[in-house]
């Protein structure tokens, strides 16, 4: 299949055609790489394209290579120019970045992690027990974690005033929402308070929220309110490892996703990605 056929079937005519005007737009020039700078959002957080995923299948991958083992690779991808690490309450990683943060200087690496608090007391409590557990006075990014109600504005409103008192104090640079529903993630492109999303995104629709093209454009919805957008779940946690240059080069594609997290099972893992990413997107533009 060609790739603008290719395209209209997983984005719709209208998203094919924003697709290939950013592939026009960035192959035009130099190829894109894993360890490109990326300014995401309104508070424009300085990060990597690709960020080390700590929770492929919630974390139990990256837990088995021990806290050190863990704490090697994120310090190896920060030696080969990825400074941006994806974490999670949920995956039990914490202490494992926290580990790999004692080998690099904590302003020089971009932390995500995400929290299922609701209330603001529970909020309170998770950020006194993550910083801790991270060893660092502040995080860069903090998501409430898998949303799926419409409501969760109203279901998350404690937590949420309490992470912008963070913002407005730099405990917290900048906060957001992961979502596990497409009622969740249309919301959130409308909710003032999101400034970051992270969105499941694949060529495949595995583990989505919805198809790709539905996907796709409520994500164009939230970079038209100048939201950042994170895409995960690029492989479909291990799914698509069968058609991993495909699903890179959709995610590079795309002009609704600034950067994206996978989780390498291990240093092997890693560097092949960050050879993958050049190679792909210089394939597409020879395409």
């Amino acid at each position: 299949m060609k790739r603008r056929d290719f395209l209209r079937t997983t984005l719709g005519t209208a998203g094919a055609a924003a697709t290939l005007d950013r592939q026009a737009l960035l192959w035009g020039g130099t190829k894109l790489n894993a360890t490109d700078i990326v300014h995401l959002g309104p508070d424009k957080i300085k990060l990597t394209r690709l960020a080390i995923g700590t929770g492929t299948k919630g974390g139990s991958v990256q837990r088995q290579l021990g806290v050190q083992g863990l704490a090697d690779l994120l310090v190896s991808g920060y030696d080969q120019g990825l400074f941006f690490w994806e974490t999670a309450d949920a995956y039990r990683t914490h202490p494992h970045v926290g580990q790999a943060l004692k080998r690099v200087p904590r302003e020089k690496v971009t932390i995500l992690t995400k929290t299922r608090a609701r209330t603001a007391e529970q909020m309170r409590a998770d950020l006194d027990r993550f910083r801790q557990e991270l060893g660092t006075d502040y995080v860069d990014i903090i998501l409430l974690h898998a949303l799926q109600s419409p409501d969760w504005p109203e279901e998350r409103k404690g937590a949420m005033e309490v992470l912008s008192e963070a913002r407005g104090k730099g405990i917290v640079r900048t906060h957001g929402v992961s979502c596990h529903s497409l009622e969740a993630l249309r919301m959130a492109a409308k909710t003032p308070w999101v400034r970051v999303d992270l969105a499941r995104i694949n060529p495949a629709g595995m583990l989505m929220d919805s198809d790709p093209a539905t996907v796709a454009g409520v994500l164009r919805d939230m970079k038209a309110a100048g939201k950042g957008v994170i895409g995960m779940k690029i492989l479909g946690e291990g799914g698509l490892r069968d058609r991993v240059d495909e699903a890179l080069r959709y995610a590079l594609s795309l002009d609704c996703v600034d950067c994206f997290t996978i989780g390498p099972a291990d240093r092997q893992e890693l560097s092949d990605l960050i050879k993958r990413i050049p190679a792909v997107s210089q394939a597409a533009k020879a395409a």
